[in-house]
């Protein structure tokens, strides 16, 4: 297992920060890890690199306990913070040289992480003179230069270009064929591109944690129809499967349904059995943005 965080809580004087949070997490996975701004993702990911400590519960990394034995839990994580930080006076050879050395990495490696990341174009400038997206690839070469189990990222995409976005993207992709990556974004598109599972948190609690296919494949569906005139409720409550349904404008209703099979065929033929005509008929799948925004709001 390379992540296992058990009951864990973590309290600011009488603030709760996290709240008897659990979960764990296998190498090959890239887990989307989301949650409004104050919801404890970056407490968690602070406790997860040892860098506080919980006020009560266990954390392992690659089966080390990171509350007793936190310097040798840190060799096996690979850290890249929402502010990348960067010597950005020194060149990018020169700065892995020096990440290197703090973790007695064999020199040899910096070659193999610059072609892994795509720097070795870049590798004779100055930090300051590359683009964010390469910034960004120095971070991340950093936070693997000693081979990491576990890779936690921190909004590594913030600030990106489109074509910047794809390179980082791909990168994380293929980092995550043999890592386990913890991936904390606010921006959903990024987890639906590069993410195997999501786990949703707020106020310190996991609300959902779920194989992305599986939140995908839920059988609920909404559809928008549009009759030719005002009906009662009373008649779509007789249809099938219905999980709830809203008014939205004089002729317009907004239904959910609880079914695999498509319902708009099943809604056609309702309005044709009771004398209606459909003007308008949308389905509309709940994507994680939806589902995110009724969790969180």
């Amino acid at each position: 297992m390379s992540i296992k965080v058990t009951s864990v809580s973590k309290y600011y004087k009488t603030q709760k920060a996290l709240d008897d949070v659990s979960f764990s997490a296998v190498k090959g996975e890239i887990i989307g890890f989301l949650g409004p701004n104050g919801a404890g993702k970056s407490t968690l990911m602070k406790i997860l690199t040892g860098f506080i400590r919980p006020t009560n519960g266990a954390v392992f990394v690659s089966n080390i306990d990171v509350l007793s034995n936190p310097i040798e839990a840190k060799k096996n994580i690979g850290y890249l913070p929402e502010h990348n930080p960067l010597y950005k006076e020194m060149y990018v050879r020169e700065y892995l040289q020096f990440q290197a050395a703090i973790f007695k990495v064999d020199k040899s490696e910096i070659e193999n992480c610059l072609i892994k990341v795509g720097l070795q174009t870049e590798a004779h400038k100055k930090i300051h003179q590359l683009s964010k997206g390469y910034q960004q690839r120095v971070g991340l070469a950093a936070a693997i230069i000693h081979n990491p189990e576990v890779l936690i990222l921190d909004e590594p995409t913030t600030g990106l270009d489109p074509n910047q976005l794809i390179e980082i993207r791909a990168l994380i992709r293929e980092l995550g064929k043999e890592k386990t990556v913890l991936f904390s974004t606010h921006i959903m598109q990024e987890v639906e591109a590069i993410c195997s599972r999501v786990i949703i948190i707020k106020k310190g609690e996991i609300l959902i944690d779920k194989n992305l296919g599986e939140l995908k494949e839920k059988n609920h569906q909404n559809i928008e129809v549009t009759f030719d005139y005002r009906i009662e409720e009373q008649f779509i409550r007789r249809l099938p499967n219905v999980v709830s349904y809203k008014n939205n404008y004089d002729t317009t209703w907004f239904i959910t349904f609880d079914s695999k099979q498509d319902m708009r065929p099943i809604i056609f033929d309702f309005a044709q059995e009771n004398g209606l005509k459909i003007l308008g008929l949308n389905r509309h799948n709940k994507n994680l943005e939806t589902l995110f925004t009724e969790l969180t709001k």
